[in-house]
């Protein structure tokens, strides 16, 4: 058995090597024209180096060689929609300009394959020469105008790209020049010119330089994942093993047999490398979500960022209205307009009401904004926790008297001096009794004190509205009204226990909200260290 010629294992190598890229980068994405279009490129361009092999045998030399100049058209056309389509996932042609080049195509097609192009065959010098005729004109210059508008499609996107992309366009074009170059440069004016067709048998290795450009892309700057193109590559070794061994053991059947198993091994190969696809395509669906979120997350951080500065601007300018109105209201009760009837009293006094909780209101999205920009400043110095829970309860006795409450609180003998910011400290307990008060309707409001685990625990305990296991988790977040209180006149707006929590991680310290269940009361404390870090 005749052994293959070098020059055919070549072919076999560039040939196997284009199917597989073209199938890898199907498979890849089926849906995106781009894909689609490049592995009809590779498939016709595999056809087309076939034919030229063909072309130069002494058998049926005419006929083949008229072939390949008919794939050469189909192949410049592809080349140049795959080009025009790059990188997009639809078609970049029109359904006119797409059918107008598409029976442009068929007819110069339809002249390849007619005398037209090749005309007959001499005998020169010994040798089979296919004779050119009149029909290679108009095929060299569809073939060149679809060609060159290829490389200047691919160029501007070059030009226009950054980065990454850029240098995986500047490898894919340098590839393409340097194919196209040699084509036209030894095999088309050849042919055209002085009736040349010795290149021709090199046209595998010139679309070999394409691939190679391609697969520098690949490795270097990751155009496809590296996983692929080495499930590829391994697969195509041992293809092309299998086919040189039984190609040259001298044996026909040792041939068939080798051939068989190389095409078993194919197609095991095709499946490996699209379970290799799939996965990696989930892969990166995965980081594109993610991508997605990290994006989705930053906008929301600056909408967070304008709605508090925009909260800053509007408690400021709210601040002082409120505070002229309320000068107003004390100097009318103290009678600096005339003395105010006992009517006009309770209408004063129902209005310094409302306007003391417009005020708590704006101090507490004044907190707000200074804890979200950064600006809440802290002063620590020894203060008596007892003396400062002792003035919170004589301050809310009134309150809880006016709801028939009572707050129990029993100091300790001793003082509990801790290094606080004595005002922010205040502002968590008056909140926590207040809001015992608040959220019940009778019963007793207990205020406990212990030195627990190298720190002080301060615990407010209520008979009030209780809460369930998902507002617990809840509970300290911004803004957040737990569902106890839906369905009751009890008005809020959650930032209360925001602005404590915040207080208290400035003190290194944690809080807390425990209930047994709706209706069975609550417990909302905190802890601080003994010794401020």
């Amino acid at each position: 058995m005749e052994l293959p010629s070098t020059k055919f294992l070549i072919l076999a190598g560039v040939i196997i090597l284009n199917l597989f890229l073209a199938n890898l980068v199907y498979y890849n994405d089926k849906k995106n024209a781009t894909n689609r279009v490049f592995a009809v490129l590779g498939i016709v361009m595999s056809i087309w180096l076939f034919s030229i092999y063909l072309s130069v045998t002494p058998v049926a030399n005419l006929f083949w060689t008229r072939v390949t100049v008919c794939l050469a058209t189909f192949m410049s056309v592809t080349f140049f929609l795959f080009a025009h389509t790059l990188p997009k996932d639809n078609l970049q042609l029109n359904k006119k300009k797409f059918v107008i080049i598409l029976i442009g195509t068929l007819m110069i097609a339809f002249i390849t394959l007619s005398p037209f192009t090749f005309t007959h065959v001499e005998e020169i010098d010994g040798a089979l020469k296919t004779v050119p005729g009149p029909g290679m004109l108009p095929f060299a210059l569809f073939t060149t105008f679809f060609s060159v508008s290829a490389f200047y499609f691919l160029f501007k996107k070059f030009k226009c790209s950054l980065g990454k992309e850029k240098k995986q366009l500047g490898f894919i074009l340098s590839g393409i020049f340097l194919m196209l170059i040699l084509i036209i440069t030894t095999i088309m004016i050849p042919i055209i010119i002085f009736n040349n067709d010795f290149f021709i048998q090199f046209a595998p290795l010139y679309a070999f330089i394409f691939l190679a450009m391609t697969a520098v892309a690949i490795l270097k700057y990751h155009l496809f994942d590296i996983k692929i193109v080495a499930t590829e590559i391994l697969v195509f070794v041992l293809v092309a093993s299998l086919l040189v061994e039984g190609f040259s053991s001298g044996s026909a059947k040792q041939a068939i047999f080798r051939t068989s198993f190389a095409i078993l091994v194919s197609i095991l190969g095709v499946s490996l490398v699209h379970s290799v696809t799939k996965e990696i395509k989930q892969r990166e669906e995965v980081a594109h979500l993610a991508q997605s979120l990290e994006k989705a997350n930053l906008r929301l951080q600056e909408i967070d960022k304008q709605k508090t500065e925009f909260l800053s601007i509007a408690s400021h300018q709210l601040r002082t209205p409120l505070s002229i109105i309320k000068g107003y209201i004390e100097l009318i009760e103290d009678g600096a307009y005339g003395k105010p009837t006992r009517k006009m009293d309770h209408v004063l006094h129902d209005m310094d009401s409302s306007n003391e909780h417009l005020v708590k209101l704006v101090d507490e999205f004044l907190d707000i904004t200074r804890i979200e920009q950064g600006r809440t400043k802290y002063t620590f110095e020894p203060r008596d926790m007892v003396a400062l829970i002792n003035g919170v309860v004589k301050e809310l006795t009134e309150k809880s008297e006016e709801k028939k409450m009572h707050i129990k609180w029993t100091p300790p003998k001793d003082t509990c001096i801790i290094p606080m910011d004595e005002e922010k400290i205040r502002h968590v307990v008056f909140n926590f009794v207040d809001n015992a008060i608040k959220y019940s309707e009778k019963g007793t409001v207990r205020v406990e004190l212990a030195e627990e685990e190298k720190g002080i625990t301060v615990r407010v305990k209520d008979r009030g509205l209780g809460f369930g296991s998902e507002d617990q988790a809840n509970f300290f977040q911004k803004f957040y009204r737990g569902e106890n209180v839906k369905g009751t006149n009890v008005t809020g707006t959650g930032l209360g226990i925001y602005v404590c929590r915040k207080f208290i991680e400035g003190h290194n310290g944690k809080v807390w909200a425990k209930s047994k269940g709706l209706g069975k009361g609550s417990e909302f404390g905190f802890w601080v260290p003994l010794s401020s870090s």
